[in-house]
């Protein structure tokens, strides 16, 4: 058994790219499981946050409703329009009927009402607000309507194959589907935005000067140890389901599961999945800043040699047999380099090999 990472070498700019897409290198890991856990749901799915990288799955291919757990693709899209700079946490939302008419769980948004983003926020993270949640997407799109094609166009980007909105809030509606490996994508997208965790690792506040409460429909937050989020979701469709993210030490896991018929049996579904990742993992990373890179001969050119740059660290998660043996590195080299070159480009790589 033999397998090889790849980091690219450049010249002179903080680039770096992988030798092949994610989705092939998830192939390629991927081995077929030797363990079969009991869980009480209809599809579930373990990945690991940095690297993408899926540590178990059951049914995780197969589309179903996903209630509330929808949201994370609404707050993803809100977060990044906060990080592009056309959003503020400090701007002031006006409620529209139609934000006010949404059922379900809702923190009761009047018509007119103005509301800041940050608060707006807290409110789908934490309380599960439907109505905070249209509140917001009609904010950034100018209706709930045009939102959800900004969410499917996104889900598309993600390369979420077999995900359909049809609302921002995860409500019962025909053809709204996901599977439980698109949520892992799109909740691994959302944990990049670290400040998201700020609202998902709540587990009481207020709103209104305290005259609204909110409890976390997230038990894990509470009872389970480095949990991060997400976010859960419940309908008479969907059943009881959740994106349960935890991080211990430098491991951040995923644990998504679908279709459980209790809240209990969807906690501890997530909860078996977390901890079966962290007892049988463990991630290996290493920082452009511990490798020693030389510089090149360059023939040609008005300088003699170029210097060589490395951005992002190298990160691999072993499991089982794999936790036996260190990974590997080898730092390989272009020869005969020619003027002129430029910042950025490739001139090597840092090869690593587990197991020879």
């Amino acid at each position: 058994m033999w397998k090889k990472g790849i980091v690219l070498l450049t010249v002179g700019a903080l680039f770096i790219s992988t030798a092949l897409s994610a989705a092939a290198v998830e192939k390629q890991e991927e081995k077929k499981q030797s363990v079969k856990l009991e869980l009480p749901v209809k599809s579930a799915i373990l990945m690991e946050q940095k690297t993408g990288k899926i540590l178990y799955t059951e049914n995780a291919e197969e589309k179903m409703p996903p209630a509330s757990v929808t949201k994370i693709m609404t707050l993803l899209l809100v977060m990044e329009e906060i990080e592009s700079g056309n959003l503020k946490y400090t701007d002031k939302v006006t409620c529209t009927a139609h934000a006010s008419s949404m059922g379900g769980t809702q923190i009761w948004l009047e018509v007119g009402e103005q509301m800041s983003v940050d608060d707006l926020i807290k409110a789908t993270a934490v309380n599960s607000a439907n109505d905070a949640s249209v509140a917001l997407g009609e904010h950034v799109s100018g209706s709930e309507e045009t939102f959800v094609d900004l969410m499917n166009r996104r889900a598309n980007q993600l390369g979420m194959n077999n995900t359909t909105f049809k609302n921002a809030t995860g409500l019962d509606a025909d053809g709204h589907l996901t599977t439980a490996h698109d949520i892992a994508i799109m909740s691994r997208e959302l944990l990049k935005h670290r400040d998201i965790t700020k609202y998902s690792t709540i587990w009481m506040d207020t709103l209104r000067g305290g005259k609204t409460g909110l409890t976390n429909t997230n038990k894990l937050v509470r009872f389970y140890e480095g949990c991060t989020g997400l976010k859960t979701g419940t309908t008479d469709g969907a059943g009881h389901c959740v994106s349960a993210s935890a991080k211990r030490g430098n491991m951040e896991l995923i644990a998504v599961v679908m279709g459980a018929k209790t809240g209990d049996d969807r906690f501890g579904a997530a909860r078996k999945l977390l901890d079966y990742g962290f007892a049988n993992c463990t991630a290996f990373q290493e920082n452009p800043d511990d490798i020693t890179l030389s510089p090149q001969k360059i023939s040609g050119g008005i300088t003699s040699e170029v210097i060589p740059r490395i951005e992002k660290k190298f990160q691999y998660v072993l499991c089982g047999d794999e936790q036996s043996y260190k990974p590997k590195r080898k730092i390989i080299y272009r020869k005969h380099l020619q003027a002129p070159i430029k910042e950025g480009t490739i001139i090597g790589s840092v090869q690593y090999t587990l197991n020879e």
